[in-house]
């Protein structure tokens, strides 16, 4: 029997970004140089695929650093911690190197920044992410305020309405973001912002593909985690932008096939720390069950790279 036709527009760019790329090399770097175990706390991306590939060639995860001994290197993940983090490993004399992304480092900057200028700063982000927690954490209890939605502008209670500053998390969605830096304009006109977007080059370039494919996509399937930020903004980019059904799916044993029933066209994408890997995994699924062409929708070329730390590329 002949397979159905079906196209399939796969989102460039998608997938891993600069920042989860350097993380990744940073603890397979850790592991030539130091051997295992390698300690890593928190996981290193939101990927379960990544960790485990990781986790298989040394390296243990852990949730805090209380959890790793004092005779190992120690990793913080791509996502930032707390200064309170560093400070602990240092006074514990522990081999640590920071994977956080230099996209969230320069928010953490930024906020230092600010308070020092006297400013209490306004965060917008999502309550109990990683992310959050770690730029929340550069500075002392109470001088960063969360907000995560349009209505939590109305409500928040700040010390000086003259003396505001705010940052966002960098994996939200760009137009949601917007709508929530409108109102804060609008309730505090002297907040201070950023002086360039917070929400990385990578989270903004893939949500604009999807918004260029899901017009045209009868469904729409994001490869990506549940608890990665930036993969779950692009399902709900994607069914914004008009695409009928929209869904995250981990591996290609995760897609609800019943859903996708009588689809001439799909659209699919990678949140930023889903390797290619899992991409043609899902693709070969549907070659599977279908007579597959792909099309590529391309809205913009990266070429963004970061250094790993230095103490990684002197020998041990």
């Amino acid at each position: 029997m002949s397979k159905p036709p079906l196209t399939i527009y796969l989102a460039a760019p998608r997938g891993f970004c600069a920042g989860v790329d350097r993380a990744i090399k940073i603890v397979e770097m850790a592991l030539e140089k130091w051997g295992a175990p390698v300690y890593v706390r928190h996981e290193i991306v939101h990927n379960r695929f990544v960790v485990d590939d990781l986790r298989a060639k040394g390296a243990v995860f852990v949730e805090e650093l209380d959890d790793c001994p004092n005779d190992r290197p120690v990793i913080f993940s791509a996502h930032g911690v707390p200064k309170a983090v560093p400070a602990e490993a240092a006074r514990r004399e522990m081999v640590y190197v920071d994977a956080t992304c230099p996209l969230v480092s320069k928010v953490h900057i930024e906020a230092a920044r600010h308070h020092e200028n006297g400013l209490q700063m306004i965060m917008i982000g999502h309550a109990g992410h990683p992310e959050t927690i770690g730029t929340m954490g550069q500075l002392p209890e109470g001088e960063v305020l969360l907000v995560e939605t349009v209505e939590d502008v109305a409500h928040v209670e700040v010390r000086d309405p003259a003396r505001l500053a705010f940052v966002t998390q960098t994996t939200l969605s760009v137009d949601d973001t917007a709508d929530i830096v409108a109102a804060l304009q609008e309730r505090f006109p002297a907040i201070v912002g950023p002086h360039k977007e917070d929400i990385c080059y990578a989270t903004t370039n893939r949500q604009e593909a999807v918004k260029a494919m899901a017009p045209r996509a009868d469904a729409m399937l994001v490869v990506g985690a549940p608890n990665s930020s930036n993969s779950k903004r692009l399902v709900e980019v994607g069914t914004r932008a008009g695409c009928p059904y929209a869904q995250l799916v981990q591996r290609a044993t995760d897609i609800d096939w019943r859903a996708l029933e009588g689809i001439a066209t799909l659209g699919i994408t990678a949140g930023a720390s889903a390797p290619e890997v899992l991409v043609d995994e899902v693709i070969d699924a549907f070659r599977d069950r279908y007579d597959v062409t792909v099309e590529l929708v391309e809205t913009a070329k990266e070429d963004v790279e970061f250094k790993v730390p230095r103490v990684l590329r002197i020998p041990a």
